[in-house]
């Protein structure tokens, strides 16, 4: 049984609506410890529970989440599997997985369906509550001890992330362009170096700005100039682009 991520260290206030969370997972233990862990959070309102796949296209649709947590080893149809009905059933939802599976391949499958983000359940509760407000902002979520894995799957398959990514992150995916494609159009600076870096180990804006010590906003300006410059989509394709920068170093 997979260990329960940490309660927060305490409430958390919110005048915005709390988001809707539909949580699908197996183990009644563990669904039922993660549901009473988020109901600490005002900013996240659990809808809904299902046990399986099947039972999740049932019920969650008419309760409109905005988040749909899915575990990956469900009886009947994989979790993986069941994410691009999910997203044809509820267009509105980001389906995040939450899983144990720390497989490369399987993350990389997850995104190719449409997933939001992958993230292990030993992630911590304060973690767990920004990555479901990030990914319902439409931001790709992966923890940061999977994006080296991720890197190499992609790589491994000979191609660029460009349709994952870019499904991820709700954009079609032949608006992505491969990462080295194309040289930029002006060089980084030390500091965008520095969150370049950051961003290839898979920290978020906040884990960022803690790290340089400079503010969220500016962290979202130098990913936004990052991206730019390298001709990029999205993070992930940046840290590809920074892996393979370094391989060839």
């Amino acid at each position: 049984m997979p260990v329960l991520p940490k309660p927060p260290d305490g409430p958390r206030r919110t005048a915005a609506e709390p988001l809707r969370v539909f949580v699908v997972d197996d183990h009644t233990l563990f669904r039922r410890g993660l549901i009473a862990l988020l109901a600490q959070y005002p900013a996240l309102r659990v809808v809904g529970e299902a046990g399986d796949a099947g039972e999740a296209l049932r019920m969650a649709p008419p309760l409109a989440p905005q988040v749909v947590l899915l575990d990956h080893h469900l009886p009947g149809v994989r979790g993986i599997d069941a994410i691009r009905g999910l997203r044809e059933a509820m267009p509105q939802a980001r389906v995040l997985m939450l899983t144990v599976s720390e497989d490369g391949e399987d993350l990389a499958q997850a995104l190719r369906q449409g997933a939001q983000g992958y993230l292990l359940k030993t992630i911590e509760g304060d973690l767990l509550a920004d990555a479901i407000a990030r990914a319902a902002r439409g931001e790709p979520v992966v923890s940061a001890e999977l994006m080296g894995k991720l890197v190499a799957a992609f790589q491994a398959q000979g191609g660029p992330p460009s349709d994952a990514a870019a499904e991820a992150a709700g954009a079609p995916p032949d608006t992505a362009q491969p990462p080295g494609a194309a040289e930029p159009a002006s060089p980084l600076s030390p500091r965008e170096e520095d969150v370049l870096r950051e961003i290839a180990r898979g920290a978020s804006n906040k884990e960022i700005a803690r790290a340089l010590d400079i503010a969220e906003t500016t962290v979202k300006i130098h990913v936004q100039h990052i991206l730019r410059k390298l001709g990029l989509s999205s993070r992930v394709q940046a840290a590809v682009y920074a892996s393979d920068r370094q391989r060839v170093a």
